[in-house]
């Protein structure tokens, strides 16, 4: 009996675990245009066309020699002024995962990049019922790892899964629960 008890609880503690991990979603920066001075990629229309929430990846895709991405703050950001980033990454397929709500500030370091246009504005709106936090600060200096982008432009996401997951799980629940009535 405790063991069917067991496995039920470790079931809906792994349906929960799906449900949370299937919300987020990975964002190219700039789409199929990728993080450039070229194109007149207006970057912030780009970002005030998405829905940022936590948990999601933005993904800076960027030829190497040419380009960095550098987070700083509001000040920075809107001065184009890269001379002390919050972090700095250079590996040309920079993944970052938001971690808090707010604005998170973007730009390349290039000298005359950002004033180009090559800038992002990353506003992640807090979640119901919570204020906003202050932007996350990866640490400085550290290069992202390298990870794998996603296989179209545009942002990869899991949530129509989700919803197909909670109500499997919710299901399952309720079918769990009714059985477990029994077992006692």
């Amino acid at each position: 009996m405790a063991l069917k008890k067991i496995a039920l609880l470790l079931f809906v503690m792994f349906t929960l675990f799906l449900l949370k991990v299937s919300n987020a979603a990975v964002y190219k920066v700039g789409d199929s245009g990728g993080w450039t001075t070229l194109g007149n990629i207006d970057y912030n229309k780009w970002a005030s066309s998405k829905t940022f929430q936590i948990g999601d990846t933005i993904l800076f895709q960027y030829h190497v020699q040419i380009h960095n991405v550098m987070n700083v703050t509001h000040a920075m950001y809107t001065a184009c002024n890269a001379s002390a980033p919050l972090a700095t990454y250079t590996t040309g397929n920079d993944s970052i995962t938001i971690k808090t709500e707010g604005h998170h500030y973007f730009l390349c370091g290039i000298p005359g990049h950002c004033q180009a246009g090559q800038k992002v504005d990353i506003n992640v709106l807090a979640t119901s019922g919570q204020p906003a936090a202050a932007p996350s600060v990866p640490p400085p200096s550290v290069p992202a790892a390298k990870a794998p982008g996603p296989s179209s432009s545009n942002a990869v996401s899991l949530k129509p899964l989700k919803s197909l997951l909670g109500k499997f799980a919710l299901t399952m629940v309720a079918v769990l629960l009714c059985l477990s009535s029994g077992l006692n």
